[in-house]
């Protein structure tokens, strides 16, 4: 029943030592599958959730996604391993090559080739969290050695995937290809065959791990309303955008609010009964998603916390009805 249940997303970045606590309760006290969070520049990511696990609320947690420039591979398979011995759960560490401004504010100049980027910082954390000697000397990263042999629980690597070239990348050397607002038919028709033509070196695919905005339709919701809110960042986007059209759904960087109206229209926000959502979450895993994780963002930032905590409890109760728990 586990992997059923999904997991839960933090929107936003903490900003006080105990800010994920309550998130990493609800997870605890729910039975979800895992606390995910992305990258903060308030509280860092790993320290937060160091943190959480210092204080005793040790729950399996994942990163989706923590951004390469900000660390060396190194630092990163170190921080990852940390993470799997202090909470003594399994961790999804997952990384994102960052958008090119943002490498630019810390390189100086954006990555010449991002996939390349990615497979090289990907592989060398692997294999040091294989506890292998890593001789590399590439064009983003060099290192010459291998972290002190440590027995810890599983750590897997995964990668943000929102196009086929990136799936293709994530296919030959991620654990887990982490996307978000990417429709079921687009995962199933276009990310899977790219992620199983990367894997053709390799014993099967990676998993794929799926971010799902969701609010349980209440009196006085507008899921137009919800939608703007939680994704106008994403829909300005030009990766994003490019993403849903090829999935067909109409986006617009120009345009957010029209893009949060098709987001609904087509469900790829999913707005309904908690048996609804439920029943929607399903289109995913047959499509092929591993682990969906709710987001709860358009609830959190308009009716605040509590509300989104009684969404996500609805929506993993309905789950487990659904399936028998």
């Amino acid at each position: 029943m586990t992997a059923v249940l999904p997991g839960m997303l933090v929107p936003n970045m903490p900003d006080t030592p105990d800010a994920l606590r309550p998130y990493a309760e609800l997870v605890r006290d729910t039975g979800a599958r895992r606390l995910w969070t992305g990258q903060s520049l308030k509280v860092e990511t790993h320290q937060a959730f160091a943190h959480l696990a210092g204080a005793g609320v040790r729950v399996p947690v994942g990163t989706g996604v923590t951004l390469m420039p900000l660390r060396h591979p190194y630092e990163a398979a170190l921080q990852a391993r940390s993470l799997a011995l202090m909470t003594g759960r399994p961790v999804v560490a997952g990384y994102g090559v960052g958008a090119p401004a943002f490498v630019r504010s810390l390189n100086g100049r954006p990555y010449a080739s991002p996939r390349t980027m990615a497979a090289d910082y990907l592989r060398t954390v692997r294999s040091l969290l294989d506890g292998e000697i890593v001789d590399h000397a590439g064009d983003y990263h060099a290192l010459r050695g291998r972290l002190i042999p440590m027995d810890h629980p599983g750590v897997e690597v995964g990668v943000g995937v929102l196009r086929p070239n990136m799936a293709r990348t994530a296919g030959g050397v991620a654990d887990v290809a982490i996307t978000w607002m990417t429709p079921p038919g687009y995962v199933a028709d276009t990310l899977l065959p790219a992620l199983e033509e990367g894997a053709k070196d390799r014993d099967g695919r990676c998993r794929v791990a799926t971010v799902v905005h969701v609010a349980v339709e209440r009196g006085g919701r507008d899921p137009y309303v919800l939608a703007h809110t939680a994704a106008a960042g994403h829909l300005a986007a030009d990766h994003y955008t490019d993403m849903l059209r090829r999935a067909g759904v109409q986006a617009d960087p120009a345009d957010p609010r029209a893009g949060a109206v098709s987001l609904v229209d087509s469900g790829t926000y999913v707005f309904g009964s908690a048996d609804h959502i439920a029943a929607r979450l399903d289109e995913y895993r047959d499509a092929g998603v591993d682990e969906v994780v709710l987001n709860c963002g358009g609830v959190l930032f308009t009716e605040g916390r509590d509300a989104a905590f009684r969404d996500v409890g609805e929506i993993i109760e309905a789950v487990r009805r659904r399936h028998g728990g």
